[in-house]
């Protein structure tokens, strides 16, 4: 249980950003925009405070990945099940560079040697 409380507030940072950026989309422009700029932002953002405040999780990357499955069938077409994996692999490049920030209370970082 401890691993879902405490991954619960980046993960509904990145729902919010997964279904309700789509909401102010209007054309194709307006979502390229949401799709390639304000989605990999939260994600990187989000993988990265965590990274910071828990240390390296490669189940949080992941889990990224798993969560914007849905809305490709929510707000987009089918091709668009490629950013599910870009933003896996943004999420565990912010989760990385969060990790080497990372201290625990013995003072040892979070990768593991």
């Amino acid at each position: 249980m401890k691993f879902v409380t405490q991954k619960v507030p980046y993960f509904l940072a990145v729902i919010a950003a997964y279904y309700l950026l789509p909401l102010f989309g209007k054309d194709t422009g307006s979502f390229m925009l949401i799709l390639l700029v304000l989605m990999p932002i939260v994600c990187f953002a989000s993988a990265f405070w965590y990274g910071i405040k828990r240390g390296l999780a490669l189940t949080f990357p992941l889990i990224i990945a798993i969560l914007f499955v849905p809305s490709v069938f929510l707000f987009y077409n089918y091709t668009a099940w490629v950013y599910a994996v870009v933003y896996g692999i943004i999420g565990l490049i912010g989760n990385l560079a969060g990790g080497l920030l990372f201290k625990n209370k013995q003072g040892e970082s979070g990768l593991k040697k």
